[in-house]
């Protein structure tokens, strides 16, 4: 059974590098279903998916008022405590209603003055990011753009900022990454903890994420939290531009207990944004059309569109101090994403003042310098079988192009004097170069040697690309 499938797993890859399937959902081929995730019906909607899988590197800017105290988005507000979601200490003795009366005040001094979002759209586009997911509203409910449905908004009277003309941060993020070619989405949580009709203000707090009362007890109010809900996906569809990506957070919200009609949601949304990406997250089924697994890379090659979602620090927000994953590792992530078969959703947020911390621009100047350089063998690209061996991944173009890229096995690790390629992989091969470099002699026995000169001053750092053209018909 075991090399059964193993066999139907690399058939699965073959498929995805093959052209011109039944589907037809991208340009090597066909998705494969699996209990993991249902294909759109769609076709536009499989297009843009391929589209989207073209893009490979994405951002997600998490932000709200809990900037201002540098602590986790919205979970502070639950009743049950973890070491992830405490509140800060001079509010740690207050009861749950009195936390959230202090919580919810942040709207009052929320004044992100230093807002730039072109200066944030400049970075993203020169570090070869693709794609920017922005924070609507998380499961506190406060609301990052000019909506109608409630005045718990950077645009209501309380909150200081709301008359600066860059208030409605989503028309300001989603016009500037526009403005630089990069594509859009929108992160909205389906949970909304300050709705009453959520968590019913009788009841307090709830200990989770999803409503603290039985829906099916109180339709009427589930009734109109689902038209709340409805209206604000229509606005946030129909009033910011082409947006690709409707990305919803709060799997509670789900049949049978609370139960908001996803398929209408959908097909709501995309009456505004024709063949628009739903990811419905950790919902099984046809609204969650890729996976997201959060904080980890899956192990192994996935035959389905997905994408791991993971802080470039340890929080999702800003938080002071925050220890930033190095840019090898990040470096390194996105390869080994790349080869699986995903895409790469780094989180990021601003300060209270509406700025990224130096280090995240650091950052992202640094992949950008990468990408330069390794950038086709990234873009564009599927996995190729054996997808990797050790520290080394594939992945490859159409025209039979394919790419071994090199990871280092830590930070400052240099260019190992040789590297395996598989034979069959090598014997297509017409030319061999390592990129930044040229020409590499031809490898024997499946193995390709380093001449010194690359080794001593190789071209980058954090991994290395040998490009194998295809030899000529």
């Amino acid at each position: 059974m075991k090399h059964i499938l193993i066999l139907m797993a690399i058939c699965c890859a073959q498929s995805v590098m093959a052209e011109g399937t039944a589907e037809g959902t991208g340009i090597y081929g066909a998705f494969t279903a699996s209990k993991e995730w249902t294909p759109p019906k769609d076709p536009l909607v499989l297009k843009k998916l391929a589209n989207w899988q073209d893009q490979k590197l994405g951002l997600l800017i998490t932000w709200g008022t809990y900037s201002q105290w540098g602590i986790v988005e919205s979970w502070s507000l639950v009743t049950t405590r973890h070491p992830w979601n405490q509140r800060p200490e001079r509010y740690a003795k207050l009861d749950d209603r009195a936390y959230v009366k202090e919580y919810e005040n942040l709207a009052t001094t929320f004044n992100p003055v230093r807002f730039t979002p072109g200066k944030w759209a400049d970075a993203a586009r020169d570090a070869g990011v693709k794609y920017v997911l922005s924070m609507a509203k998380h499961h506190d409910g406060f609301c990052m753009w000019d909506t109608a449905t409630t005045d718990y908004k950077i645009t209501g009277e309380r909150c200081p900022f709301h008359a600066d003309p860059r208030a409605d941060t989503i028309k300001q993020i989603s016009a500037a990454f526009r403005e630089r070619g990069l594509i859009t989405g929108i992160y909205f949580s389906k949970s909304d903890w300050h709705s009453p009709d959520y968590w019913k203000p009788e009841l307090g707090p709830g200990s989770g994420q999803g409503p603290n009362y039985d829906t099916r007890q109180s339709p009427a109010q589930w009734a109109r939290f689902k038209d709340f809900t409805w209206q604000q996906i229509a606005e946030l569809m129909s009033g910011y531009g082409p947006q690709e990506v409707l990305w919803l957070d709060g799997g509670s919200v789900r049949p049978p207990g609370a139960d908001i009609d996803m398929d209408g949601l959908a097909a709501l949304a995309r009456t505004h944004q024709p063949g628009l990406i739903v990811v419905d997250r950790t919902v099984r089924g046809i609204n969650e059309n890729y996976v997201t697994p959060e904080g980890e890379i899956p192990d192994h090659f996935l035959p389905y569109p997905w994408e791991t979602c993971m802080t470039m620090g340890t929080a999702w927000p800003y938080k002071p101090n925050d220890d930033f994953k190095s840019a090898g590792t990040l470096i390194r992530n996105l390869c080994r994403i790349v080869a699986r078969n995903g895409n790469y959703l780094v989180g990021i947020g601003p300060d209270a003042t509406g700025e990224f911390d130096p280090v995240v621009y650091a950052r992202l100047k640094e992949i950008g310098t990468w990408l330069r350089l390794n950038g086709e063998a990234i873009y564009a690209t599927r996995p190729v079988p054996p997808y990797e061996r050790g520290d080394c991944v594939f992945t490859g173009q159409r025209d039979g192009t394919v790419y071994a890229i090199v990871l280092a096995r830590n930070d400052g690790a240099g260019l190992p004097a040789t590297v395996a390629i598989p034979v069959e992989l090598l014997a297509k091969a017409g030319r061999v170069e390592l990129l930044g470099h040229g020409v590499l002699p031809p490898g024997e026995g499946g193995v390709i040697a380093i001449p010194a000169a690359a080794r001593t001053q190789p071209p980058g750092a954090h991994a290395w690309t040998i490009k194998l053209s295809p030899a000529k018909r």
